[in-house]
Protein backbone atom coordinates (compact mmCIF):
# COMPACT_ATOMS: atom_id res chain seq x y z
CA UNK A 1 0.00 0.00 0.00
CA UNK A 2 1.26 3.48 -0.85
CA UNK A 3 0.26 6.50 1.23
CA UNK A 4 2.91 9.06 0.14
CA UNK A 5 4.59 9.81 -3.20
CA UNK A 6 7.71 11.99 -3.31
CA UNK A 7 8.93 13.19 -6.70
CA UNK A 8 12.24 14.41 -8.04
CA UNK A 9 11.83 17.01 -10.81
CA UNK A 10 14.63 16.92 -13.38
CA UNK A 11 14.43 13.87 -15.58
CA UNK A 12 10.99 13.13 -14.11
CA UNK A 13 8.68 16.07 -14.86
CA UNK A 14 11.06 18.41 -16.67
CA UNK A 15 13.79 17.59 -19.15
CA UNK A 16 17.35 17.91 -17.93
CA UNK A 17 18.57 18.90 -21.37
CA UNK A 18 18.44 22.66 -20.82
CA UNK A 19 20.24 22.35 -17.50
CA UNK A 20 23.03 20.41 -19.18
CA UNK A 21 23.11 22.96 -21.99
CA UNK A 22 23.51 25.72 -19.40
CA UNK A 23 26.21 23.69 -17.65
CA UNK A 24 28.20 23.29 -20.86
CA UNK A 25 27.88 26.99 -21.67
CA UNK A 26 29.07 27.81 -18.15
CA UNK A 27 32.22 25.72 -18.51
CA UNK A 28 32.83 27.29 -21.92
CA UNK A 29 32.36 30.82 -20.58
CA UNK A 30 34.63 30.43 -17.55
CA UNK A 31 37.37 29.02 -19.77
CA UNK A 32 37.00 31.43 -22.68
CA UNK A 33 35.60 34.73 -21.39
CA UNK A 34 37.85 37.65 -20.47
CA UNK A 35 35.82 37.88 -17.25
CA UNK A 36 37.39 34.60 -16.15
CA UNK A 37 40.30 32.67 -17.75
CA UNK A 38 40.15 34.36 -21.16
CA UNK A 39 41.45 31.51 -23.33
CA UNK A 40 39.66 32.83 -26.43
CA UNK A 41 41.72 36.03 -26.39
CA UNK A 42 38.55 37.97 -27.28
CA UNK A 43 37.49 41.05 -25.32
CA UNK A 44 33.79 40.29 -25.68
CA UNK A 45 31.97 37.02 -25.09
CA UNK A 46 28.87 35.92 -26.97
CA UNK A 47 25.78 35.26 -24.88
CA UNK A 48 23.38 34.05 -27.58
CA UNK A 49 23.75 30.74 -29.41
CA UNK A 50 21.56 28.64 -31.68
CA UNK A 51 20.61 25.11 -30.73
CA UNK A 52 23.19 23.60 -33.08
CA UNK A 53 25.97 25.75 -31.62
CA UNK A 54 24.93 24.80 -28.10
CA UNK A 55 24.95 21.12 -29.04
CA UNK A 56 28.46 21.45 -30.46
CA UNK A 57 29.77 23.17 -27.29
CA UNK A 58 28.10 20.59 -25.06
CA UNK A 59 29.45 17.72 -27.18
CA UNK A 60 32.95 19.13 -26.83
CA UNK A 61 32.85 20.05 -23.13
CA UNK A 62 31.20 16.84 -21.90
CA UNK A 63 32.59 14.41 -24.49
CA UNK A 64 29.16 13.82 -26.05
CA UNK A 65 27.69 13.49 -22.55
CA UNK A 66 30.05 10.67 -21.52
CA UNK A 67 31.39 12.89 -18.72
CA UNK A 68 27.87 13.65 -17.43
CA UNK A 69 26.89 9.99 -17.59
CA UNK A 70 30.03 9.03 -15.67
CA UNK A 71 29.37 11.52 -12.88
CA UNK A 72 25.71 10.52 -12.52
CA UNK A 73 26.70 6.85 -12.40
CA UNK A 74 28.97 7.70 -9.44
CA UNK A 75 26.08 9.25 -7.50
CA UNK A 76 26.71 12.89 -8.38
CA UNK A 77 23.40 14.63 -9.02
CA UNK A 78 23.96 18.40 -8.80
CA UNK A 79 24.76 20.32 -11.99
CA UNK A 80 26.83 22.83 -10.01
CA UNK A 81 29.07 19.99 -8.79
CA UNK A 82 29.41 18.70 -12.35
CA UNK A 83 30.39 22.16 -13.59
CA UNK A 84 32.90 22.57 -10.78
CA UNK A 85 34.53 19.21 -11.42
CA UNK A 86 34.85 19.84 -15.15
CA UNK A 87 36.29 23.33 -14.66
CA UNK A 88 38.68 22.28 -11.90
CA UNK A 89 40.06 19.38 -13.91
CA UNK A 90 40.67 21.73 -16.83
CA UNK A 91 42.33 24.36 -14.62
CA UNK A 92 44.76 21.72 -13.33
CA UNK A 93 45.41 20.61 -16.92
CA UNK A 94 45.99 24.20 -18.11
CA UNK A 95 48.35 24.95 -15.23
CA UNK A 96 50.35 21.87 -16.16
CA UNK A 97 51.08 23.34 -19.61
CA UNK A 98 52.84 26.43 -18.25
CA UNK A 99 56.67 26.70 -18.30
CA UNK A 100 58.40 25.19 -15.26
CA UNK A 101 58.96 28.39 -13.27
CA UNK A 102 55.45 29.68 -13.90
CA UNK A 103 53.97 26.24 -13.26
CA UNK A 104 55.50 26.28 -9.77
CA UNK A 105 53.84 29.64 -9.10
CA UNK A 106 50.58 28.26 -10.46
CA UNK A 107 50.87 25.25 -8.16
CA UNK A 108 51.33 27.57 -5.19
CA UNK A 109 48.15 29.43 -6.14
CA UNK A 110 46.21 26.17 -6.35
CA UNK A 111 47.09 25.44 -2.75
CA UNK A 112 44.88 28.36 -1.67
CA UNK A 113 41.22 29.23 -2.23
CA UNK A 114 40.63 29.88 -5.93
CA UNK A 115 38.73 33.14 -6.39
CA UNK A 116 38.45 35.91 -8.94
CA UNK A 117 41.92 37.30 -8.20
CA UNK A 118 43.44 33.86 -8.78
CA UNK A 119 41.65 33.51 -12.11
CA UNK A 120 42.90 36.96 -13.13
CA UNK A 121 46.52 35.91 -12.53
CA UNK A 122 46.02 32.75 -14.58
CA UNK A 123 44.38 34.84 -17.32
CA UNK A 124 47.49 37.02 -17.59
CA UNK A 125 49.75 33.97 -17.73
CA UNK A 126 47.62 32.41 -20.44
CA UNK A 127 48.00 35.56 -22.55
CA UNK A 128 51.77 35.13 -22.49
CA UNK A 129 51.94 31.33 -22.58
CA UNK A 130 49.18 29.91 -24.80
CA UNK A 131 47.54 26.77 -23.43
CA UNK A 132 44.74 24.54 -24.68
CA UNK A 133 41.94 22.76 -22.84
CA UNK A 134 41.62 19.03 -23.35
CA UNK A 135 38.21 17.73 -22.34
CA UNK A 136 39.27 14.15 -23.03
CA UNK A 137 41.44 14.29 -19.91
CA UNK A 138 38.46 14.08 -17.57
CA UNK A 139 37.54 10.44 -18.11
CA UNK A 140 41.21 9.46 -18.24
CA UNK A 141 42.01 11.10 -14.91
CA UNK A 142 38.93 9.84 -13.10
CA UNK A 143 39.27 6.30 -14.45
CA UNK A 144 41.97 5.86 -11.79
CA UNK A 145 39.60 6.17 -8.83
CA UNK A 146 36.56 4.36 -7.46
CA UNK A 147 35.44 7.52 -5.65
CA UNK A 148 31.74 8.34 -5.57
CA UNK A 149 29.55 11.33 -4.71
CA UNK A 150 31.48 14.17 -3.07
CA UNK A 151 34.58 11.99 -3.00
CA UNK A 152 34.92 12.71 -6.71
CA UNK A 153 35.44 16.39 -5.93
CA UNK A 154 38.05 15.63 -3.29
CA UNK A 155 39.87 13.42 -5.79
CA UNK A 156 40.70 16.59 -7.74
CA UNK A 157 43.33 17.25 -5.06
CA UNK A 158 44.99 13.94 -5.94
CA UNK A 159 44.91 14.84 -9.64
CA UNK A 160 46.62 18.13 -8.78
CA UNK A 161 49.30 16.24 -6.88
CA UNK A 162 49.89 13.82 -9.76
CA UNK A 163 49.92 16.50 -12.45
CA UNK A 164 51.54 19.42 -10.63
CA UNK A 165 53.42 17.81 -7.75
CA UNK A 166 51.57 19.80 -5.10
CA UNK A 167 49.66 18.88 -1.98
CA UNK A 168 46.45 20.83 -1.71
CA UNK A 169 42.93 20.69 -0.32
CA UNK A 170 41.72 23.70 -2.31
CA UNK A 171 39.39 21.51 -4.35
CA UNK A 172 36.41 20.80 -2.12
CA UNK A 173 32.62 21.10 -2.15
CA UNK A 174 31.15 24.61 -2.01
CA UNK A 175 34.54 26.30 -2.39
CA UNK A 176 35.01 29.84 -3.72
CA UNK A 177 35.66 28.50 -7.23
CA UNK A 178 32.54 26.32 -6.93
CA UNK A 179 30.47 29.44 -6.25
CA UNK A 180 31.95 31.20 -9.30
CA UNK A 181 30.65 28.39 -11.50
CA UNK A 182 27.34 28.31 -9.65
CA UNK A 183 26.69 32.00 -10.32
CA UNK A 184 27.70 31.80 -13.98
CA UNK A 185 25.41 28.82 -14.54
CA UNK A 186 22.52 30.67 -12.92
CA UNK A 187 23.05 33.53 -15.35
CA UNK A 188 22.60 31.09 -18.24
CA UNK A 189 19.58 29.38 -16.73
CA UNK A 190 17.49 32.16 -15.21
CA UNK A 191 18.69 35.04 -17.39
CA UNK A 192 19.25 38.70 -16.62
CA UNK A 193 15.62 39.16 -15.57
CA UNK A 194 15.87 36.77 -12.62
CA UNK A 195 19.56 36.61 -11.69
CA UNK A 196 19.40 39.12 -8.84
CA UNK A 197 16.41 37.35 -7.30
CA UNK A 198 18.07 33.97 -7.78
CA UNK A 199 21.55 34.75 -6.43
CA UNK A 200 21.47 38.17 -4.78
CA UNK A 201 24.11 39.42 -7.23
CA UNK A 202 23.92 40.90 -10.75
CA UNK A 203 25.19 39.19 -13.90
CA UNK A 204 28.95 39.15 -14.42
CA UNK A 205 28.23 38.88 -18.15
CA UNK A 206 24.85 40.47 -19.00
CA UNK A 207 22.92 39.61 -22.13
CA UNK A 208 21.59 36.15 -21.30
CA UNK A 209 17.94 35.46 -21.97
CA UNK A 210 17.87 32.35 -19.78
CA UNK A 211 16.35 28.91 -20.31
CA UNK A 212 13.88 29.15 -17.43
CA UNK A 213 10.90 30.03 -19.61
CA UNK A 214 11.69 27.28 -22.13
CA UNK A 215 11.18 24.21 -19.95
CA UNK A 216 10.43 20.96 -21.78
CA UNK A 217 7.95 18.68 -19.99
CA UNK A 218 8.33 14.89 -19.98
CA UNK A 219 4.59 14.25 -19.74
CA UNK A 220 1.58 16.26 -20.82
CA UNK A 221 1.13 19.13 -18.33
CA UNK A 222 -2.62 18.50 -18.07
CA UNK A 223 -2.00 14.84 -17.26
CA UNK A 224 0.44 15.74 -14.47
CA UNK A 225 -1.99 18.25 -13.00
CA UNK A 226 -4.80 15.69 -13.07
CA UNK A 227 -2.51 13.09 -11.45
CA UNK A 228 -1.71 15.45 -8.57
CA UNK A 229 -5.40 16.20 -8.09
CA UNK A 230 -6.33 12.50 -8.24
CA UNK A 231 -3.73 11.65 -5.59
CA UNK A 232 -5.03 14.45 -3.39
CA UNK A 233 -8.65 13.34 -3.70
CA UNK A 234 -7.57 9.76 -2.92
CA UNK A 235 -6.01 10.85 0.36
CA UNK A 236 -2.42 10.44 -0.78
CA UNK A 237 0.32 12.81 0.38
CA UNK A 238 2.44 14.28 -2.44
CA UNK A 239 5.82 15.94 -2.04
CA UNK A 240 8.48 17.44 -4.30
CA UNK A 241 12.16 16.92 -3.49
CA UNK A 242 14.44 18.56 -6.03
CA UNK A 243 17.97 19.80 -6.43
CA UNK A 244 16.60 22.82 -8.29
CA UNK A 245 16.49 26.19 -6.53
CA UNK A 246 13.04 27.41 -5.54
CA UNK A 247 12.72 29.94 -8.38
CA UNK A 248 13.51 27.30 -10.98
CA UNK A 249 10.98 24.94 -9.45
CA UNK A 250 8.07 27.19 -8.64
CA UNK A 251 8.14 29.38 -11.74
CA UNK A 252 7.66 26.54 -14.26
CA UNK A 253 5.33 24.69 -11.87
CA UNK A 254 3.33 27.93 -11.79
CA UNK A 255 2.95 28.49 -15.52
CA UNK A 256 2.29 24.77 -16.03
CA UNK A 257 -0.55 25.03 -13.46
CA UNK A 258 0.87 22.37 -11.14
CA UNK A 259 1.82 24.59 -8.22
CA UNK A 260 -1.72 25.23 -6.98
CA UNK A 261 -2.33 21.48 -6.66
CA UNK A 262 0.56 20.99 -4.21
CA UNK A 263 1.24 21.86 -0.56
CA UNK A 264 4.15 24.31 -0.41
CA UNK A 265 5.18 22.90 2.97
CA UNK A 266 6.16 19.71 1.14
CA UNK A 267 7.98 21.33 -1.80
CA UNK A 268 11.67 21.12 -0.89
CA UNK A 269 14.31 22.69 -3.13
CA UNK A 270 18.04 23.39 -3.16
CA UNK A 271 17.37 26.61 -1.24
CA UNK A 272 16.09 24.60 1.73
CA UNK A 273 19.07 22.25 1.54
CA UNK A 274 21.60 25.09 1.45
CA UNK A 275 19.87 26.85 4.34
CA UNK A 276 20.03 23.70 6.47
CA UNK A 277 23.68 23.12 5.59
CA UNK A 278 24.55 26.62 6.76
CA UNK A 279 22.37 26.64 9.86
CA UNK A 280 23.45 23.25 11.15
CA UNK A 281 26.95 23.08 9.62
CA UNK A 282 25.91 19.76 8.11
CA UNK A 283 27.12 19.88 4.50
CA UNK A 284 26.68 18.10 2.22
CA UNK A 285 22.96 17.38 2.44
CA UNK A 286 22.29 17.23 -1.31
CA UNK A 287 21.30 13.89 -2.83
CA UNK A 288 22.18 11.08 -2.44
CA UNK A 289 21.85 12.19 1.20
CA UNK A 290 18.12 11.67 1.85
CA UNK A 291 17.62 15.05 3.57
CA UNK A 292 15.63 16.50 0.64
CA UNK A 293 13.19 13.59 0.70
CA UNK A 294 12.93 13.49 4.50
CA UNK A 295 12.08 17.18 4.64
CA UNK A 296 9.57 16.79 1.82
CA UNK A 297 7.92 13.90 3.67
CA UNK A 298 7.75 15.56 7.09
CA UNK A 299 7.30 19.13 5.88
CA UNK A 300 9.46 22.24 6.12
CA UNK A 301 7.81 23.11 9.43
CA UNK A 302 9.17 19.91 11.02
CA UNK A 303 12.27 19.53 13.19
CA UNK A 304 14.70 20.08 10.32
CA UNK A 305 17.84 19.28 12.32
CA UNK A 306 16.73 15.68 12.82
CA UNK A 307 17.11 14.96 9.12
CA UNK A 308 20.70 16.30 8.85
CA UNK A 309 22.45 13.31 10.48
CA UNK A 310 25.04 11.48 8.41
CA UNK A 311 22.89 8.36 8.64
CA UNK A 312 19.31 9.54 9.17
CA UNK A 313 16.76 7.20 10.71
CA UNK A 314 14.55 5.23 8.36
CA UNK A 315 11.00 6.41 7.82
CA UNK A 316 8.44 4.55 9.93
CA UNK A 317 6.42 2.48 7.51
CA UNK A 318 8.85 3.38 4.75
CA UNK A 319 7.37 0.78 2.42
CA UNK A 320 4.26 2.96 2.25
CA UNK A 321 6.28 5.78 0.68
CA UNK A 322 7.25 5.73 -2.99
CA UNK A 323 10.10 7.91 -4.25
CA UNK A 324 10.08 8.65 -7.98
CA UNK A 325 13.36 9.68 -9.58
CA UNK A 326 15.59 9.13 -12.58
CA UNK A 327 19.02 8.75 -11.02
CA UNK A 328 21.09 6.49 -8.81
CA UNK A 329 21.35 9.37 -6.35
CA UNK A 330 17.57 9.29 -5.89
CA UNK A 331 17.59 5.51 -5.56
CA UNK A 332 20.36 5.56 -2.95
CA UNK A 333 18.46 8.17 -0.94
CA UNK A 334 15.33 6.01 -1.03
CA UNK A 335 17.22 2.92 0.13
CA UNK A 336 18.83 4.78 3.03
CA UNK A 337 15.47 5.62 4.56
CA UNK A 338 13.64 2.41 3.68
CA UNK A 339 11.34 3.69 0.95
CA UNK A 340 10.25 2.02 -2.26
CA UNK A 341 11.70 3.45 -5.44
CA UNK A 342 10.36 3.87 -8.97
CA UNK A 343 12.97 4.79 -11.56
CA UNK A 344 11.82 6.55 -14.72
CA UNK A 345 13.76 6.25 -17.97
CA UNK A 346 13.44 9.88 -19.02
CA UNK A 347 16.70 11.14 -17.53
CA UNK A 348 20.02 11.76 -19.24
CA UNK A 349 20.76 8.07 -19.90
CA UNK A 350 17.29 7.15 -21.12
CA UNK A 351 16.72 3.43 -21.63
CA UNK A 352 20.39 2.78 -20.86
CA UNK A 353 19.63 3.53 -17.21
CA UNK A 354 17.51 0.39 -16.89
CA UNK A 355 20.41 -1.98 -16.19
CA UNK A 356 21.92 0.32 -13.57
CA UNK A 357 18.58 0.84 -11.83
CA UNK A 358 17.98 -2.91 -11.79
CA UNK A 359 21.47 -3.57 -10.44
CA UNK A 360 20.88 -1.15 -7.55
CA UNK A 361 17.54 -2.72 -6.64
CA UNK A 362 14.89 -0.34 -7.97
CA UNK A 363 11.45 -1.63 -7.00
CA UNK A 364 9.86 -0.42 -10.23
CA UNK A 365 11.20 0.84 -13.56
CA UNK A 366 8.83 2.96 -15.64
CA UNK A 367 9.05 4.46 -19.10
CA UNK A 368 7.95 7.85 -17.79
CA UNK A 369 6.20 9.64 -14.96
CA UNK A 370 2.95 9.14 -16.90
CA UNK A 371 2.94 5.53 -15.60
CA UNK A 372 3.15 6.56 -11.95
CA UNK A 373 -0.55 7.32 -11.53
CA UNK A 374 -1.76 3.81 -12.35
CA UNK A 375 1.11 2.22 -10.41
CA UNK A 376 0.36 4.20 -7.26
CA UNK A 377 -3.40 3.82 -7.41
CA UNK A 378 -2.94 0.10 -8.00
CA UNK A 379 -0.59 -0.25 -5.02
CA UNK A 380 -2.90 1.86 -2.87
CA UNK A 381 -5.55 -0.79 -3.22
CA UNK A 382 -3.21 -3.64 -2.23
Amino acid sequence: MIKTVLFDVDGVFLSEERYFDASALTVWEVLMSANYLGLSGEKTFRTAYGDQEIAEIRGKVFENDAVLTFMKSRGMNANWDMIYMTLSEQLIHLAGQLPDAVRREAGALLQKPIGGETLAIFREWFKVYPVRPDFRRFLVDFSETEATKQGLILYLNEIAEKRLGIQTNAFRPKSTFWHIGEHASQEWYVGDENILTSTGAPSVQPGKKGFLNEEVTLAEPVFVRDMFLKFKSSGLKVGIATGRPRLETCKPFGYLHWLETLDDNHIVTADDVLAAEKKYDAAPLAKPHPFTYLLSYHGKDSNVKRWTAREPEKLPGGSETLIVGDSIADLLAAKQIGCRFAGVLTGLSGEKARGELEAHGADFILSSVAEVRDLVLGLKEM
